[in-house]
């Protein structure tokens, strides 16, 4: 009896702590649920925050034509405190490339050519005689006159050839002319001062012109002296520390007008507009007159 009975005490023991354990596991399982529960809820109410953070992001593209590489990369950083959630992204190049870059699909939403003749090319108001393609990518109402630059006749350091005047090209002092092919704006100056001059056709002749895709090849060109002279923009031999010893007025050839224009396929053409209005305003005015350009009329 008495083994009976110690038996069934050690029984009732080992039962008793089996519940015990089985109440401790039930109330410890809710509690590792609630925190899951409130870990998952903590990342849902995250996620909102963080896409209002890049919500207002935007990547603006602007192509310009390659004489405003320096001037719009200063621009840039100040335009930054003016508007922090628009990113500015630049491709410069000629404005003939860049034409047919957008042609042929390239994202853009903001075109500054260095020519009315490129801009003409897009715009489906202008002369069906230079839009000969048809083309409609000006948004109507935002295009301007945003600068005006000047045509010079630029020399390597030290002037070795002696050249001082856009004359001097059809003498013997010139080896080698740099020039911009003729389907960049450069170019189209260039051909239309030295066939003013009669000179152009002699130069060819004589191969006496050696080309670049744009106008920092043919100042790359000057700079390092593998061409006697090269014809360019004021504001290309200023930012190359390079020596203007002549200027072309409206004799030699029409003015160079930069023409700029929202374009009507971006997507964020309010952003753009108000990048092309910032630079019209004096501030940015300022930083392009310290290079040559001036405001046009």
């Amino acid at each position: 009896m008495k083994r009976k009975m110690t038996a069934y005490l050690m029984t009732a023991a080992m039962t008793a702590v089996w519940m015990t354990g089985c109440g401790t596991a039930k109330e410890e399982a809710p509690a590792a649920d609630n925190q899951q529960t409130q870990a998952e809820d903590a990342q849902e109410s995250a996620a909102p925050e963080e896409d209002q953070d890049t919500a207002g992001d935007v990547a603006l593209n602007v192509f310009a034509a390659a004489s405003m590489t320096e001037t719009l990369e200063k621009i840039q950083e100040m335009y930054a405190s003016v508007e922090p959630s628009v990113t500015l992204v630049f491709n410069f190049d000629s404005s003939g490339t860049l034409k047919t870059q957008i042609q042929e699909g390239a994202e853009c939403d903001l075109f500054i050519s260095a020519a009315q003749k490129q801009m003409d090319q897009m715009d489906s108001q202008a002369d069906p005689a230079v839009n000969e393609e048809n083309l409609d990518f000006v948004l109507q109402g935002s295009r301007v006159n945003l600068l005006e630059n000047k045509v010079v006749l630029a020399v390597p350091d030290g002037n070795p050839a002696g050249i001082q005047s856009f004359e001097d090209l059809g003498t013997d002092k010139l080896k080698l002319l740099a020039l911009g092919n003729e389907d960049v704006p450069v170019g189209q100056y260039s051909t239309e001062i030295l066939t003013n001059l009669g000179l152009l056709d002699g130069l060819e002749k004589d191969g006496k012109i050696t080309y670049g895709s744009n106008v920092k090849e043919v100042t790359t060109q000057v700079s390092e002296a593998s061409a006697d002279a090269g014809i360019i923009y004021a504001t290309d031999a200023y930012s190359a520390d390079l020596s203007s010893v002549a200027e072309a007025g409206s004799d030699l050839c029409q003015p160079a007008v930069y023409p700029a224009a929202v374009l009507n396929i971006s997507e964020h053409q309010e952003e753009a507009q108000a990048f092309l209005d910032y630079l019209q305003t004096d501030d940015c005015m300022k930083v392009f007159e310290e290079v040559g350009f001036i405001k046009a009329q």
